[in-house]
């Protein structure tokens, strides 16, 4: 059985298990929940060990390969370009879009604390600085290490932005070692998670059965609400980015759709943008004539680095989680979120599914001091809107191809431009 299936076997059980026991009898569901509950905390406190490093070496590791690519000819910067403001307007989308939507959904109150108890943790506190003066001044670390074990994680990020940007003036030599020990910590991170992740189905089975023993219904009413906003957000975003290939690569949107259908129907069907490619090199090739040399360049770059919809689902998991705890984000807070995602999804999207979601989510989340306990649950439902989360993904990876196309292909610089990256998919 695949750990997909698992973690989801997991939920039922421990939802079948704590509504079982809360509909019997309350004090026997309560004790059963304080038994259980230390289980999942520790699962979660497992895998929060690992993001710090992991993050760090993850936006070194990004910044470098945009930095090489970029560094390959006129196409290859004009697509990293192109991938860095599709992924700040998706951010940004998401961070005016979700609260929105959240807003029309009727929030019950005692649902909220009976929440807020059952996972057992303090009111979410929000760190808001004075004004933007106090704010502006804590972005630059003035101790990175003091800034990693307090979990501080923007400030973390600007200092790994800086050390990802100076190693491409270091010696090659000496770069590439630095770069392969980054590796090495990242992929070493990677190791510990997946180990945590073999018992995921335990951690999440012991949270579902505490919350849902506390909570009742409403804790899958909740779960509801969620599938269905990030559903909502990665099918906005999918139409969006139609009127973008209309706008700004000149596209007729019939004709573009239809050309682009294989590819999703693959996307939906296997979740990865990498099995999904030789059918997005069919389509931008023979549907859409795009020009062989940008679509051999631009395409596995995109699949490298590029994924529209993951700042979508950081900022949607973490606006959530606010909307649950009833926890006001400020536009502040928001813009950090926003420039924050954008970043960190350079570094991730190789990551395999459910590693990709704790250690992408968690960082955003912290950053906003939010309580990262729900994140356990939100992993075991992910796979119902990863579908639509994976076609979003082709889909603009194909209109970013097509921007490259019409917009850069044209100039005889580009003629020779050639690039090596390896290409990784978005789940595993």
């Amino acid at each position: 059985m695949s750990m997909t299936s698992r973690v989801l076997l997991a939920l039922v059980l421990g939802a079948v298990a704590g509504l079982s026991l809360a509909y019997w009898d309350t004090a026997t569901a309560l004790l059963v929940a304080d038994v259980v509950h230390p289980i999942g905390r520790l699962w979660l406190n497992a895998l929060q060990m690992t993001v710090v490093p992991l993050v760090a070496a993850l936006v070194v590791i990004g910044v470098n390969a945009a930095s090489d690519a970029a560094a390959s000819g006129r196409t290859a910067r004009l697509a990293i370009t192109v991938f860095v403001v599709l992924l700040v307007l998706s951010s940004t989308f998401t961070a005016v879009a979700a609260p929105a939507l959240l807003s029309l959904i009727p929030r019950d109150p005692g649902l909220v604390d009976a929440f807020r108890a059952a996972i057992s943790v303090p009111d979410a506190q929000m760190s808001v600085p004075a004004n933007f003066g106090e704010w502006f001044a804590t972005l630059i670390p003035s101790n990175a290490i003091a800034a990693a074990a307090a979990s501080a994680m923007l400030p973390l990020v600007v200092f790994s932005l800086f050390v990802g940007f100076a190693l491409s003036y270091v010696a090659p030599e000496r770069r590439s070692m630095l770069l392969e020990f980054t590796h090495g910590v990242a992929d070493t991170m990677i190791v510990i998670v997946r180990w945590v992740l073999w018992a995921a189905s335990v951690g999440v089975f012991a949270l579902v059965l505490a919350v849902c023993a506390r909570v009742g219904f409403g804790m899958l009413a909740a779960l509801g609400w969620y599938i269905l906003l990030l559903c909502a957000l990665y099918i906005a975003v999918t139409l969006m980015l139609y009127v973008v290939a209309m706008v700004v690569a000149r596209e007729d949107v019939r004709r573009f759709a239809v050309a682009i259908l294989p590819a999703q129907a693959i996307a939906a069907s296997t979740q990865s943008s990498l099995a999904s490619l030789p059918a997005m090199v069919d389509s931008a090739r023979m549907r859409l004539g795009y020009p062989l040399r940008v679509t051999s360049l631009v395409l596995p770059m995109a699949v490298s680095l590029f994924r529209i919809t993951s700042p979508v689902q950081y900022l949607g998991v973490a606006t959530f989680i606010a909307w649950m705890y009833g926890v006001e984000l400020g536009p502040m807070q928001l813009a950090v979120a926003v420039g924050l995602a954008a970043v960190i999804s350079m570094g991730s999207v190789g990551l395999p599914g459910q590693v990709s979601f704790m250690a992408t989510n968690l960082p955003v989340t912290q950053s906003l001091g939010l309580p990262v306990e729900p994140l356990g649950i939100l992993l075991a439902v992910d796979t119902i809107p990863d579908v639509f989360s994976t076609v979003a993904n082709v889909t603009g990876q194909l209109t970013a191809t097509g921007i490259v196309a019409k917009r850069g292909a044209q100039d005889p610089r580009s003629n020779g431009d050639v690039v090596a990256v390896a290409a990784a998919g978005d789940r595993a």
